[in-house]
């Protein structure tokens, strides 16, 4: 179910409703069959691998807390194996079996290996992250196992954050879950604030963007690189504001109902540095990988050396990050140079750049680290919004045109390299809304640094509702635009 629909505007309230009116005991059934109402609505079928998981994570759960010395990391490998290869079977499968077979083919060797038609289970890769946190943390001791299969199948299945995040660790969600929740004024209204907000951001900024995006990454070879460019800048804000808007609109349903999910974005446009990018942008699975990939791999290898430890668990971790993402080179790609490979340059010359950009003044060593932070990711995520590989090696190619582009505009006075999808009236809403998104949250952090948002004026707060519910009605896109993040 998206929550960009009519069907979610009708659910939502309903089960909130209903939550608030059932005792504490009933609650737990009431939410879990919520949750799988809200996940059936995708394609139903698939809930049963989702309760395949489930079970085989509680019982390695209790299993690993029973044992002792090698029979716990043996259960633990078990669990782990049965999550990463249903995971590898339905997101995985096709993209070995085409590479084998083309590797094979390249040697004139008939592999032969066949193609199935799978569709991949929605969240599959973000409940699948969730289920191993538990039974991980059971393993180190920092969570005891859930002894109540219907409370461990609702932290699984939760339905604010079950297809997108954010992924949870088992520490903050599970006894939230025992614990009973009632009806609060402040709840309901920063929860129903987020959600508006969250909404806003999709239907009507990131959804409008793709009116720009969409044609032209799905045909860069009939653009010039300069609309080139200007879709990969736009890009950067749709999908900060499509996924940034599912994770609000998540956190806030939830709050609505007394519970409290992990912050998974943090102004990541501000960041002076990749490495703080990653600290601010889907926090959720950036701290998952660091935590349980980068952290273990550092310290196992340890007597290698540290450098070469680091610099190491940076390409491990970050390759995994980016076949996450997708079955595809791209997404490796754009894993490994989004990530390992400024972060080793950071880690590298950390020292020399002290040393060169501190003498500048702070203001502008910032503003500057941030407009070059900025421009790298620009410039990589094409990686990440391609198609096919081959179309991100056309857009860099065009890339290159760009200053004879802008010559010929400047001297000549030709726009035939302005062929923009349907005109001039697509890109200036884009502008015009990525202006808003900025200056916007600008405002919010300002305003929270002296004072809640309840404190402001009544006649000033129900204004903003009243405008953003008018926005979303009158300028929102709906053509149910699923989120970008559900692909994964």
């Amino acid at each position: 179910m998206l929550f960009n629909s009519l069907k979610f505007l009708l659910f939502f309230p309903i089960v909130t409703i209903i939550y608030f009116a059932l005792p504490h005991k009933f609650r737990w059934v009431h939410l879990l069959i919520a949750s799988c109402i809200f996940y059936m609505a995708f394609v139903p079928v698939y809930i049963v691998i989702l309760f395949t998981t489930i079970i085989i994570d509680y019982i390695a759960g209790i299993l690993i807390e029973k044992s002792e010395g090698s029979k716990r990391k043996l259960w633990l490998i078990a669990s782990i194996a049965a999550n990463v290869g249903i995971l590898g079977f339905f997101k995985y499968y096709n993209f070995f079996s085409f590479n084998v077979n083309a590797l094979f083919s390249s040697t004139h060797i008939n592999a032969n290996i066949p193609i199935l038609k799978l569709i991949l289970p929605i969240g599959l890769s973000f409940h699948t992250f969730q289920a191993m946190s538990y039974t991980i943390e059971v393993y180190l001791d920092n969570q005891k196992a859930e002894r109540h299969l219907g409370i461990y199948a609702l932290y699984v299945m939760f339905y604010p954050q079950l297809v997108a995040g954010p992924i949870e660790r088992p520490q903050n969600l599970l006894h939230q879950f025992h614990e009973r929740h009632k009806f609060e004024y402040g709840n309901v209204a920063s929860g129903l604030r987020l959600m508006l907000w969250g909404m806003f951001k999709k239907v009507v900024i990131a959804d409008r963007l793709a009116l720009f995006c969409d044609p032209v990454f799905n045909d860069p070879k009939g653009y010039s690189g300069i609309v080139l460019a200007l879709a990969a800048f736009i890009f950067v804000f749709q999908i900060y504001c499509d996924f940034s808007g599912y994770t609000d609109i998540a956190i806030g349903a939830a709050r609505v109902m007394g519970f409290k999910l992990a912050t998974n974005f943090n102004r990541p446009f501000s960041s002076r540095s990749i490495s703080e990018f990653w600290r601010k942008w889907h926090i959720s699975l950036s701290s998952w990988f660091f935590d349980y990939v980068y952290n273990p791999l550092v310290f196992s290898l340890r007597s290698w050396g540290m450098k070469f430890s680091i610099i190491f668990s940076f390409f491990v971790t970050f390759f995994l990050s980016g076949f996450w993402h997708g079955a595809g080179w791209n997404f490796i790609i754009w894993g490994v140079m989004q990530g390992a490979v400024p972060l080793t340059f950071e880690f590298l010359t950390k020292s020399k750049r002290q040393k060169i950009f501190g003498r500048l003044p702070k203001w502008l060593n910032d503003n500057l680290s941030m407009c070059f932070t900025f421009s790298y990711l620009v410039i990589i995520n094409v990686l990440f919004r391609v198609n096919h590989l081959r179309d991100a090696l056309v857009i860099y190619d065009k890339f290159l045109s760009i200053p004879r582009e802008l010559m010929l505009l400047c001297t000549r006075r030709n726009t035939m390299f302005l062929n923009l999808p349907d005109g001039i009236t697509t890109i200036l809403p884009c502008f015009g809304l990525i202006l808003f998104l900025e200056i916007f949250q600008l405002i919010q952090v300002r305003v929270q640094k002296i004072k809640s948002f309840d404190q402001i004026g009544v006649f000033y707060r129900w204004g903003l509702y009243y405008c953003g519910i008018a926005a979303i009605y009158f300028f929102g896109v709906y053509d149910n635009h699923q989120f970008i993040y559900f692909q994964f």
